[in-house]
């Protein structure tokens, strides 16, 4: 795991042109072999349920699987970090713009006939090159799953590993995009008013990375601070934001770096890399407190953790943690002490913060539906595009292109992770206020807790355990939609 994480990190830091990563797993070959994976399979199914043996055989098997998968993938994965680090896009204007930096050009266009022109050369480029090594890897990576013979097709398979419902997820979304239609067209059609002019029947996805870029409020936000304003927060709650130099920040512009930030455990907890590419403004701000979530998360792990506890898990709870992090975003008080909005910008930039908040929550709700059809062999391949288009672009509002309907697909239902997390991260939340007041963020005791009795737990324990400690029995949307109606009356 620290060499693949090392290679990721340093291909996609644009630090190399390419992963090798097949050198890796011909290298560790014994681990992922077939032996391995009936001795963690039996491990898994032998276990007593509710026993620690059953919780690590469960975080085993699903790396073990996860894995196995990879391993005859490396040399598709290493030809799309390549074509990734290296493809340019060509726009009629003349301009010639790397492939990783387009989504930033975008949304720091300005000119809408600009900003379309770019995403449609953007859009032609990815469904001739791009859409084809993805599906490939989707088509093989679910043939092989299914192969393992884990739990009958690839959904079930997820399921039985994992414990997720992803049928119960999946009704949560679709109640949770009815509940909030209205609550979202109302708003949505007035930012698109007032933003960037446009009626909601003109919307296109190019149009929400400048809506959300909010430009308008750069002043507010100034990049050459970032770094320093959240490392003070960091450190007047009371815990070291580098946790002791374990946590390295990899901040700059650099040719080949992903425009999508990341936070890259190479080794965990000695050496976690925090990995962004600069957008501007309040965006990087946001990206950039969500990172360190995770970086903090790992980075405060503790070291006699067995492996599975410190690496695997629910990735719903690291993703849990970086939103606590991001979220102060939304929250009045840290954006007074710690932007330059003032008293009187505050309450109109917490109302956008909750716009966002609420696309985010529908795009990856419809996200989720998707892929569950996508996984199931319900739909023949070639009509997920038309699925795609109609999911994505109901609930957000945005009109989606057919060629991303391969290319935005998280692995192994990542969005059922970020869906969840937005779910803890609430409870987790007004635990942390009802425990160290409204202002948290910034209370020396409360870094040192969150340090000890969350980051410290690695992923030994999923979401809902975690919840659970806190005296919420389930997960769920409601409080996430209070929260959202809130801001926008901000």
């Amino acid at each position: 795991m620290e060499a693949i994480s090392r290679e990721s990190y340093l291909a996609y830091a644009g630090l190399k042109k390419t992963a090798e990563l097949q050198p890796i797993y011909d290298k560790y070959a014994r681990v992922l072999g077939k032996e391995a994976f009936e001795l963690t399979l039996e491990a898994f199914q032998g276990a007593g349920e509710g026993t620690e043996e059953k919780r690590s055989a469960r975080l085993l098997l699903e790396w073990e699987i996860e894995s196995q998968a990879a391993k005859p993938l490396a040399a598709l994965d290493e030809r799309e970090i390549e074509w990734e680090n290296t493809a340019v896009v060509r726009i009629p204007d003349g301009r010639v713009i790397q492939y990783q930096a387009v989504p930033i050009e975008i949304s720091n266009t300005k000119d809408r006939p600009s900003r379309l022109a770019l995403d449609a050369a953007r859009a032609k480029l990815v469904s001739k090159e791009h859409a084809p090594l993805r599906l490939e890897r989707l088509q093989r990576e679910k043939e092989y799953i299914e192969s393992l013979g884990v739990a009958g097709d690839y959904n079930s398979s997820f399921e039985a590993v994992t414990g997720i419902s992803l049928s119960g997820l999946a009704l949560s979304c679709e109640q949770f995009l009815r509940d909030t239609k209205s609550m979202w067209d109302d708003a949505l059609r007035e930012a698109l008013r007032s933003s960037l002019g446009i009626k909601p029947s003109q919307a296109r996805r190019s149009d929400a990375l400048a809506l959300f870029r909010a430009s308008q409020y750069d002043d507010a936000f100034p990049g050459r601070e970032m770094e320093a304003v959240i490392r003070r927060q960091v450190n007047e709650m009371g815990i070291d934001p580098t946790a002791d130099g374990r946590i390295i920040f990899d901040l700059g512009e650099r040719e080949g770096k992903r425009s999508r930030a990341f936070c890259s455990p190479v080794r965990v907890p000695e050496e976690v890399y925090l990995v962004l590419r600069p957008h501007g403004g309040q965006s990087d701000y946001n990206t950039f407190l969500h990172e360190l979530g995770h970086a903090l998360h790992f980075g405060y792990a503790s070291p006699d953790y067995s492996f599975e506890y410190r690496w695997l898990g629910d990735n719903s709870v690291t993703e849990s943690y970086a939103m606590l992090f991001d979220h102060r975003m939304q929250d009045k008080g840290w954006l007074l002490r710690y932007s330059k909005l003032g008293a009187n910008r505050v309450g109109k930039f917490l109302r956008t913060a909750g716009l966002e908040e609420l696309h985010f929550l529908r795009r990856y709700c419809a996200k989720l539906i998707y892929e569950r059809t996508l996984y199931s062999g319900e739909l023949e391949w070639s009509s997920l595009p038309d699925l795609y288009v109609s999911l994505l672009t109901g609930a957000t509002g945005f009109e989606y292109d057919p060629a991303d309907a391969f290319v935005d697909v998280d692995p192994r239902y990542y969005s059922a992770r970020y869906l969840r997390a937005w779910q803890l991260q609430s409870i987790l939340n007004e635990q942390l206020t009802s425990r160290f007041d409204v202002d948290w963020f910034r209370n020396p005791s409360a870094g040192p807790w969150i340090a000890q009795e969350l980051f410290a737990q690695g992923q030994r324990e999923n979401a809902e355990e975690i919840a659970a400690r806190t005296g919420v029995n389930a997960l769920s949307f409601e409080p996430l939609a209070r929260k959202v109606e809130a801001l926008l009356e901000s």
